[in-house]
């Protein structure tokens, strides 16, 4: 491949990331503001970011919990950022899981839930059903995983 073909394929590389940057594309799509709590509750490898974004365009009034892939933790003001494990789930997946639903079991009428997912959600907010344990998930991971 050419130098010059190299280079039109990393301008189109960077091109495309810098446009799902949650900061441009979030912002635009947010709906209108709600008379009541606003809570942000998310999962994936781009949760941190778009928590962040979010707190950028509602800087006021805004709560919540998002879980992101270790390592990848963006700071932010009122969103709490918890890392877990991914692409298989461990313990933290677990209680991510457990404190975002009984933080979604909160809300009330006038309320607004903005759900933020991304990639690698189902392995972040891993929440066995009843019967199934953690172990359980983690074994059907790992076989998806050698696929």
């Amino acid at each position: 491949m050419t130098k010059n073909r190299l280079i039109l394929l990393n301008k189109l590389f960077e091109a495309a990331v810098a446009a799902a940057d949650p900061r441009h594309c979030l912002a635009a799509n947010l709906p209108t503001r709600p008379k009541g709590r606003t809570v942000v509750l998310g999962a994936g490898k781009a949760a941190a970011s778009m928590a962040r974004a979010v707190e950028e365009q509602w800087p006021a009034d805004v709560e919540g919990l998002v879980v992101t892939r270790y390592g990848h933790v963006v700071p932010t003001d009122r969103i709490e950022v918890v890392q877990a494990a991914h692409p298989v789930p461990d313990a933290a997946s677990e209680q991510a899981a457990f404190r975002i639903r009984a933080m979604a079991e909160t809300l009330g009428e006038g309320d607004l839930l903005l759900a933020l997912i991304s990639g690698g959600g189902s392995s972040l907010l891993s929440l066995p059903c009843p019967g199934l344990k953690l172990s359980d998930k983690q074994s059907v991971n790992e076989a998806l995983l050698r696929c």
